[in-house]
C-alpha cells in the first residue's frame, strides 16, 4: 500500500521545520530563526493510528519573488502541493496574518486538496485564542498549535488522519513482484526498460532528465507478471534542476517506498559516482531488495581483469551492502539485461522466506561457539534465542540480558551468520535487540 502524502506549506520561518521534526521523532530538518533556512523538500514519514504516512517539508513560499533561490522555493512547494493528498498550511500565530500568508491562501484555495490551516508558535493554552484572526484567510477552523512545545499535535494528526483518503489496499499489485529502476539521470534507465519490454513504451533520449514522471509498465517474464517502474534521475539536492525534474524526484523516492525491489542502474562510462551510494543508501533505508545494473558495458575497451576491477569498484563505495548482486549489462545490445529480471524474482522470493525458530537458534549457537557476543564496558552480553518475526523485509528479534551492550560488531557478525546459513540474497535484513521478557517491537 502507498502511504499517503502531506505537505507542510507556508512562507518563510512560520516553523514548518519544527513541525516537520516533531511529526516524524527527529531531528532532520535544520531548524535556524532565520528566514528561508529550508530551501528543499525534506522528506520523513510517521505513524497515526497503525498508519503509515509520508511528510514533506517545503522551503518558505514567497510568492512572486524575484531572487532565483526564492523562486525555486516556490516551484519546489508548487510540486509537493501537486502531489500530496493532504496539505497543511502553516502560518505564524504572533506575528498575524501578512500579505505573503494571504497570497499563498489565494494559490492553495484553487487546489482541490484537503486544507488544513496551522497556527504556530502558540505556546501556551492562553494564547490560543489568537487563532481566531485567521479565519480571515477564508479557510476551514484554524488548529492553533506549538511545533517547539508539542502543543495540540494529537489534535493535528486526528484531522490529517480524517482528511487522508481511505485505506484501500493496490490489488492488481498484489502477488506481482513491484521493480523500480533507479539510479542518476542519463544512466539508462528507459533504455533498460524499453529491452525489457520489447518495444519502444517509453521516451528514450541523451537529454539528462527525459524521464519526469514514474511511469508503471507491467511484462510478464516466464509467465511472471512484473511490474516495471521507470523513476526520473535522482540527483543531490544542489544539482537539481529548476522546473519539472524536481516532481521527478520525490515521483522516484515514492516509487522506491512502493517497490519490492529496487534496480540501481550505473553509468559503467563514468567512474562510480558518491551519488550512487546516495541512492542505493535510500533504497537500504527503505529495506528494499536491490540489484546493482552497470549499464553500457559494451561502450568500456576491455582487458583480462576490466569487469573485476570495476567491480572492486562498486563493492568500495556500496561497502555497506556487500550482499548485493552486480550485474554487467548493455541496454542497447540487450546484452544480461535478462539477469536484472532473474535477480530480481530472485531477491524477491528470499525476502518471502521464513527461518523456523529451532533451525536458527541451532545455526546461531553454532556460529556463538566461535565468536562469543562482544561486550561494551567489560560486561558480557548473554544471547537466550533469536526469532524471525516478519518478512519482506527478512526481520528477527535476539533477546539478550541488556539490549544496551550490543555491540555493532556483534550485530553484523549474527547478520553475516544468519546470511550464511540461510541466503536471504540481494535484500537487507532487520536485526532488533530486545531484553528478555519484552514484548517484540
Amino acid at each position: 500500500m502507498a502511504k499517503p502524502l502531506v505537505a507542510l506549506v507556508g512562507r518563510p520561518n512560520v516553523g514548518k521545520s519544527t513541525l516537520f521534526n516533531r511529526l516524524v521523532g527527529e531531528r532532520v530538518a535544520i531548524v535556524e530563526d532565520l528566514p528561508g533556512t529550508t530551501r528543499d523538500r525534506l522528506y520523513g514519514e510517521y505513524e497515526w493510528r497503525g498508519r503509515q504516512v509520508a511528510v514533506v517539508d517545503t522551503g518558505g513560499i514567497v510568492p512572486e519573488a524575484d531572487e532565483p533561490i526564492a523562486e525555486s522555493v516556490v516551484e519546489q512547494a508548487q510540486v509537493a502541493i501537486d502531489e500530496a493528498d493532504v496539505i497543511v498550511f502553516v502560518v505564524d500565530g504572533r506575528t498575524g496574518i501578512t500579505p505573503v500568508d494571504e497570497e499563498i491562501a489565494d494559490l492553495l484555495r484553487r487546489t482541490d486538496k484537503p486544507i488544513i490551516l496551522v497556527v504556530n508558535k502558540l505556546d501556551n493554552v492562553g494564547r490560543e485564542g489568537h487563532a481566531v484572526e485567521f479565519h480571515a484567510l477564508g479557510m476551514e477552523e484554524p488548529l492553533a498549535v506549538s511545533a517547539h512545545r508539542g502543543l495540540n499535535m494529537g489534535d493535528l494528526l486526528d484531522r490529517i488522519d480524517l482528511d487522508l483518503p481511505p485505506l484501500v489496499e493496490e490489488e492488481e499489485t498484489q502477488g506481482v513482484t513491484r521493480v523500480a529502476i533507479v539510479g542518476r539521470p542519463n544512466v539508462g534507465k528507459s533504455s533498460l526498460v524499453n529491452e525489457l519490454l520489447g518495444e519502444k513504451r517509453t521516451v528514450v533520449s541523451d537529454i539528462p532528465g527525459t524521464t519526469r514522471d514514474a511511469v508503471d509498465t507491467t511484462l510478464y517474464y516466464n509467465g511472471e507478471p512484473v511490474t516495471l517502474v521507470d523513476t526520473a534521475g535522482i540527483r543531490r539536492r544542489g544539482k537539481i534542476q529548476r522546473g519539472i525534474e524536481k516532481y521527478s524526484v520525490l515521483r522516484a523516492m515514492r516509487a522506491i517506498d512502493r517497490a519490492d525491489v529496487a534496480v540501481l542502474v550505473i553509468d559503467a562510462t563514468e567512474p562510480v559516482a558518491a551519488q550512487d551510494a546516495h541512492v542505493a543508501g535510500f533504497v537500504a533505508e527503505q529495506a528494499k531488495g536491490l540489484v546493482v545494473a552497470v549499464n553500457k558495458w559494451d561502450l568500456v575497451h576491455k582487458e583480462s581483469h576490466t569487469m573485476s576491477h570495476y567491480e572492486r569498484l562498486v563493492r568500495e563505495e556500496l561497502k555497506f551492502l556487500p550482499f548485493v548482486p552486480i550485474v554487467f549489462i548493455s541496454a542497447k545490445t540487450g546484452q544480461r539485461v535478462s539477469q536484472v529480471v532473474d535477480m530480481a524474482l530472485k531477491i524477491h522470493q528470499e525476502r518471502q522466506k521464513r527461518i523456523p525458530t529451532g533451525v536458527l537458534n541451532e545455526a546461531v549457537r553454532r556460529a556463538l561457539a566461535d565468536f562469543p557476543p562482544t561486550s561494551r564496558g567489560g560486561k558480557l552480553v548473554k544471547l537466550f534465542y533469536i526469532t524471525q518475526v516478519a518478512i519482506d523485509p527478512p526481520t528477527f528479534v535476539a533477546k539478550v540480558n541488556d539490549p544496551a551492550n550490543v555491540h555493532f560488531s556483534f550485530e553484523r557478525f549474527l547478520e553475516n551468520r544468519i546470511r550464511e546459513a540461510f541466503g536471504f540474497f540481494g535484500t537487507p535484513i532487520r536485526i532488533h535487540f530486545r531484553a528478555r521478557g519484552k514484548e517484540a517491537a
